[in-house]
């Protein structure tokens, strides 16, 4: 071989290469198992899609946030958070915030919920308005429950009887677990009960309870006596108050999954551990609230903070992890979006503060959820609770667990929690957040994020095995089995 073939030689080589290279990148090529190529997204593969949704909508939930009555108390029919027992329980919780949002007067909105109005008439005073709200996440959970559970697929005058009439077919005996286990595939829930800081549940493996603990922490002066009549102790101090937490604390931390508190409807999270210590000025503020005094804004604070961080060291002590609303306000014409804003940095501030608490934030801190996944990223005490976001945003929900799954660690996010008080309604948004998740797993696949093993295997972490790591559930489970409330 003279000089000039040695050369043609090497060039063709040369070119041999940059062919090859050019064609694999201009695809994507998985090598095996978790080895692959990153390449030119996936088009439509809807192989991808049928194996992912496959997996994710035969795999258990386990929902960690729901606000539910007990079963007997939704066939007694008559409940303070109940307004009406007929078919507009269904759009009494978020759903109805969007038609006093879309315009419907609050007069007509009281008719609608009433149960002095004839359940047959109350189309007449939501038709004008469904068509505005039916596109929004709380309406498209309305939508998606009333043909799971009813078999409607259109709201409409000529549906409302057959709606009428299969809401109260449904609503017997043992309809907690055809909805929420055998239909919805929900393994468990974890209810913050309204009303008393622990809910002695009559189903206490399907629906387990966390502590809240704002009214612990708000300290109203109305709530000192509603909250300290179980334990038996007259509060005339702030020693007595602490006796009152400790009371709650012992007698149902073993049994409770988690501690809870919506302190962020009121104020920040941004609770100042130099607070902890009792001061005498802590004491003399707290006689002030106690007695209905006027206190100021950093008087009042300085209480919460100390009453937040005495909460926070109890539930320590029997490991339950502390989840804190952030984010959006369920309800209408009021939202501070300015103080909001902070709760991300605050929440920074919580979980450096308090490296050996377990913090859990609620709700993707929507609208301020980029921040959220650094949170998670940064601090190994920062989970992130996707609770209510599938019906407050599901485009923005499916578009945050995207981002979290290449961002942050995959064991701190919990996918999860229907946040209703009607059961009836966990099933609609539990289908919506399936569909999420797939979405999600499927495009990160598609885009050449993720191998398709990769996508299958997060699916249990994400939507059971994480929360049941963070909440010890296998351990409460077997201790609730045969738990016997002492009256």
């Amino acid at each position: 071989m003279d000089k000039n073939e040695k050369v043609i030689t090497k060039k063709t080589v040369s070119i041999l290469i940059i062919i090859v290279a050019v064609l694999l990148i201009g695809n994507i090529s998985q090598i095996s198992g978790d080895t692959f190529i990153i390449r030119k997204p996936v088009k439509n593969d809807t192989a991808i899609r049928k194996k992912i949704f496959a997996k994710v909508f035969k795999t258990p939930f386990i929902d960690t946030h729901e606000h539910l009555l007990e079963e007997h108390e939704r066939l007694s029919g008559v409940h303070r958070l109940i307004k009406s027992d007929d078919w507009t329980i269904l759009f009494s919780y978020y759903t109805s915030d969007d038609m006093l949002s879309a315009g419907m007067p609050k007069q007509s909105w009281d008719k609608f919920f009433s149960p002095q109005v004839d359940p047959l008439k109350k189309w007449e005073i939501l038709e004008p308005y469904w068509p505005k709200i039916k596109n929004t996440g709380y309406g498209k959970a309305v939508q998606i429950t009333i043909k799971e559970l009813y078999g409607i697929d259109e709201l409409s005058a000529k549906t409302i009887k057959k709606l009428q009439t299969e809401y109260l077919k449904m609503r017997r005996p043992g309809f907690y677990k055809r909805i929420l286990h055998d239909m919805a595939n929900i393994e468990s829930c974890q209810v913050n009960y309204l009303g008393k800081p622990f809910n002695e549940t009559q189903m206490p493996q399907l629906l387990m309870q966390d502590i809240e603990i704002a009214g612990f922490v708000k300290a109203p002066a109305e709530v000192f006596v509603r909250l300290s009549e179980p334990s038996g102790i007259k509060v005339a101090s702030l020693s007595d108050w602490y006796k009152v937490i400790d009371w709650w604390f012992d007698k149902y931390g073993k049994y409770a999954v988690a501690v809870k508190s919506k302190d962020a409807y009121h104020r920040d999270i941004d609770y100042d551990r130099a607070n902890e210590k009792p001061t005498p000025a802590i004491h003399a503020t707290f006689q002030k609230r106690l007695t209905s005094q006027p206190v100021t804004e950093a008087e009042l604070k300085a209480l919460q903070d100390h009453l937040f961080w005495y909460s926070v060291n109890k539930a320590n002590g029997y490991n339950l992890p502390i989840k804190l609303h952030t984010g959006h306000y369920g309800g209408h014409d009021y939202m501070p979006l300015s103080r909001l804003s902070k709760n991300p940095a605050s929440a920074a501030d919580l979980c450096h503060s308090s490296p050996e608490t377990k913090f859990v934030f609620f709700h993707i801190g929507y609208p301020y959820y980029e921040e959220m996944i650094s949170l998670s990223k940064y601090y190994t005490n920062a989970y992130i609770d996707m609770c209510v976001s599938w019906i407050l945003n599901p485009v923005a929900a499916k578009d945050f667990l995207k981002k979290y799954l290449v961002t942050a660690p995959a064991n701190k996010i919990l996918t999860f929690g229907g946040d209703y008080v009607p059961v009836e309604l966990v099933l609609g948004h539990a289908t919506m957040a399936r569909q999420g998740i797939a979405l999600a797993l499927s495009e990160l696949v598609e885009e050449g994020w993720f191998t398709l093993d990769q996508a299958l295997a997060l699916v249990d972490p994400i939507m059971h095995e994480n929360a049941r790591n963070l909440f010890d559930l296998d351990k409460k489970a077997k201790l609730l089995k045969t738990v016997e409330w002492k009256k």
